[in-house]
């Protein structure tokens, strides 16, 4: 078991650090540019995910980032614009039925006048028009 240890976590820390290095924006890596820090984890994989970990990003800025400034995507429902748009587009209300009795006793009285009509097509009788 320690065996497998000793290779999957430098495996998994260089994984790790060679995704965060490439996704890393150019502005925020620090002493050298990312190709070079790309290739060092690649071909030093314990020193080299450390020392980007450690050194190789500027943390500080990525950290202030965070926050929906600075043009990047935000989610919608951290969006102030977009929740100012479901505020102004409200759905229109479904129209109410102004008697549910008589909408329902109508409704009845259309499916017994189909049934009628389908018994009477059954039987070879001419629909009463």
């Amino acid at each position: 078991m320690l065996r497998v240890l000793i290779v999957l976590v430098p495996l998994a820390l260089s994984i790790y650090a060679f995704i965060d290095c490439v996704t890393t924006q150019e502005k925020d890596v620090r002493f050298m540019p990312k190709p070079v820090w790309a290739l060092l984890i690649l071909l030093f994989p314990l020193v080299g995910s450390i020392s980007w970990l450690i050194i190789g990003r500027d943390r500080a800025t990525s950290q202030r980032m965070g926050s929906a400034s600075g043009g990047q995507w935000v989610a919608p429902d951290d969006n102030p614009e977009f929740l100012k748009s479901l505020k102004d587009d409200k759905p229109d209300a479904p129209e109410p039925v102004e008697d549910d009795d008589t909408h329902l006793r109508d409704w009845e009285a259309d499916l017994r006048r189909r049934e009628e009509e389908l018994k009477r097509r059954e039987n070879g009788e001419e629909p009463k028009d």
